[in-house]
C-alpha cells in the first residue's frame, strides 16, 4: 500500500498499514495501535452505531490522541440521540451541508465551534466539538467524459447491447438495499417506457444496472423484473461484475443519465461519479443528494442549512443546476428503531421518477452533454470541490487546525444533574421540521 500511495501522489515516505479485521475494531486493539505507532489522532467515519464501543472509551483515548470523526447522518429529524457520540469527538467533519448541520443542531449553541466561519484561535482552544463541511469527493483523473466514438466506449457499448445502438440509456449504480428504492427504480422505468410506447415513440432505450440481482437486505430484482415487466425484460440489463475504476468509468460513459432516488442517502457517491464523467442526473431531494443538485436561494447562492431551514426536501428551493431533475419527496415518513428511534424516510413517487426519466429521454444528446459538463465544471470547481484533492486539502486544514491547540480534556467534570438536564433543554435547537 505505502508503494502504491506513493506512485499514486507522488511522494516516497508514505506509510500505510492496514491490519485486517472481521468487524469495526476493539477497545484492545485501539489501544495496541496507539502504543505500537504513537498515533497523533484517531479518525473514524460511517454510521456512529458501529462506533460506541469507541465513545465508551473516549474518556481515555482523548488523555492521550484526539479523536476526528468523518460523520454522515442521512435524513432529519435531528437525532439528538447521538449527542454522547458527536460529544465524544473533538473534530466533526460533515460529509454532506445537511450532516454539518445536524450534528450542530444536536450539540446545541454554544457547544461547538463552526471553523468554517470566521472563529477566534481562543474559540478553537476551547475543549468542544469543532465542527465543518467536507464534501465527498471523487477523482476526477479516474471518472472523467469519454467521447461516444472512443473505441472504449463503443467495445463496451457492444458488449452490453450487442447489435443495438439505444438512443437513451439509463443507469444505476447502487447496492441494492431497501432504502437504495432499486425495484422503484425499475418500475418507474416501465411506466416511462409504457408512456413512450404509448406516444409512438422508437423502443430505443435501456436501463443499466450496475448491482447485485439479489441481496438479503434488498430484494430479488429478477424476479421483480420478470413478473412485473415481464414486455421489457430484454430492456433491462443486470451487471454484477466487479469492475475496475477505469471499466467502472466507460460504463458511466456508455450511458445518458444517472438515478439515485434512495429514500435515505447520506451521500450518494454515484451521483458524484456521474457528475465527474459528465452525465445528466435524476436525484431524490433528500440528504447529501441534495448537495450535488447545488439549489439556490433567494441571492442565488448555494443553499445554506440552518436550524430553521435543515432541510429542502419540502421543496421550498427549486432552482437548481441544469444537469438534475430532482425529484422531491411525495411522502415523507417517520422510521425508527430501538438504536435509532425516529429518522424519516424520503420517498418519491414512481409515476414523477417516470417523467423525470422522460425529460431527459426528450433532450437532445447534445443538451445533455451540455449540462452534463456544466456539472462536472461546478464539481471540480472551487464551490463544490467534489474532487478527492479538494476533499484532502479541506481535510487537512481542519485535522491541522485542530491538532495545533488540542490539550487533553479534563479527566473527568461534576456536574449538578438537575441543573444539567435543565440547561440541555434550553440549549435544544429543535428537530429540524417544518409543515
Amino acid at each position: 500500500m505505502s508503494s502504491e500511495i506513493n506512485k499514486e501522489i507522488g511522494i516516497v515516505d508514505s506509510n500505510v498499514i492496514i491490519y485486517p479485521y472481521n468487524g469495526y475494531g476493539d477497545q484492545d486493539l485501539i489501544r495496541l495501535l496507539i502504543e505500537r505507532h504513537k498515533v497523533n489522532a484517531i479518525i473514524h467515519f460511517t454510521d456512529p452505531r458501529y462506533w460506541i464501543w469507541l465513545y465508551q472509551m473516549a474518556a481515555e483515548i482523548r488523555q492521550q490522541v484526539p479523536i476526528f470523526y468523518y460523520h454522515i447522518w442521512d435524513d432529519l429529524p435531528a437525532p439528538h440521540y447521538n449527542r454522547p457520540y458527536y460529544e465524544s469527538c473533538d473534530l466533526l467533519m460533515g460529509i454532506s451541508k445537511q450532516s454539518d448541520n445536524i450534528a450542530r443542531m444536536v450539540m446545541g449553541e454554544g457547544n461547538y465551534v463552526n471553523i468554517d466561519e470566521e472563529v477566534s484561535e481562543e474559540d478553537v482552544c476551547r475543549p468542544i466539538p469543532k465542527t465543518c463541511y467536507i464534501p465527498h469527493g471523487v477523482n476526477e483523473t479516474k471518472f472523467f467524459p469519454i467521447d461516444r466514438k472512443d473505441m472504449r466506449v463503443v467495445t463496451m457499448r457492444k458488449q452490453l447491447f450487442g447489435d443495438v445502438d439505444p438512443k437513451f440509456v439509463l443507469f444505476y449504480n447502487n447496492r441494492n438495499v431497501r432504502r437504495k428504492m432499486t425495484s422503484d427504480a425499475i418500475i418507474a422505468f416501465k411506466l416511462f417506457h409504457d408512456d413512450m410506447m404509448s406516444s409512438g415513440c422508437n423502443d430505443d432505450v435501456r436501463f443499466v444496472l450496475h448491482t447485485q440481482p439479489q441481496d438479503e437486505h434488498g430484494t430479488d430484482l429478477e424476479a421483480v423484473i420478470q413478473t412485473l415487466c415481464p414486455d421489457i425484460a430484454d430492456k433491462i440489463l443486470i451487471t454484477n461484475t466487479r469492475l475496475s475504476t477505469e471499466d467502472l468509468n466507460i460504463l458511466y460513459n456508455c450511458c445518458d443519465t444517472v438515478i439515485n432516488i434512495g429514500s435515505n442517502e447520506g451521500w450518494g457517491l454515484s451521483s458524484t461519479e456521474a457528475l465527474m464523467t459528465g452525465r445528466t442526473l435524476i436525484n431524490n431531494v433528500t440528504g447529501g443528494l441534495q448537495d450535488q443538485c447545488r439549489f439556490e436561494d433567494e441571492d442565488g447562492n448555494w443553499i445554506k442549512f440552518t436550524p430553521e431551514i435543515a432541510t429542502n426536501h419540502t421543496g421550498q428551493y427549486t432552482k437548481c443546476g441544469d444537469w438534475v431533475y430532482p425529484i422531491f419527496p411525495s411522502s415523507i415518513n417517520l422510521q425508527g428503531s430501538i438504536p435509532t428511534p425516529y429518522i424519516f424516510d424520503d420517498r418519491c413517487d414512481i409515476r414523477e421518477v417516470g417523467k423525470a426519466i422522460k425529460y431527459w429521454y426528450k433532450t437532445t444528446p447534445e443538451y445533455r452533454k451540455e449540462c452534463g459538463l456544466k456539472g462536472r465544471e461546478w464539481a471540480t470547481g472551487d464551490e463544490a470541490g467534489f474532487t478527492s484533492q479538494k476533499m484532502a486539502d479541506r481535510a487537512h486544514k481542519a485535522i491541522e487546525r485542530v491538532l495545533s491547540v488540542w490539550t487533553p480534556p479534563k479527566r473527568f467534570h461534576i456536574y449538578n444533574t438537575q441543573q444539567e438536564v435543565e440547561k440541555r433543554k434550553n440549549k435544544q435547537t429543535g428537530l429540524g421540521i417544518r409543515l
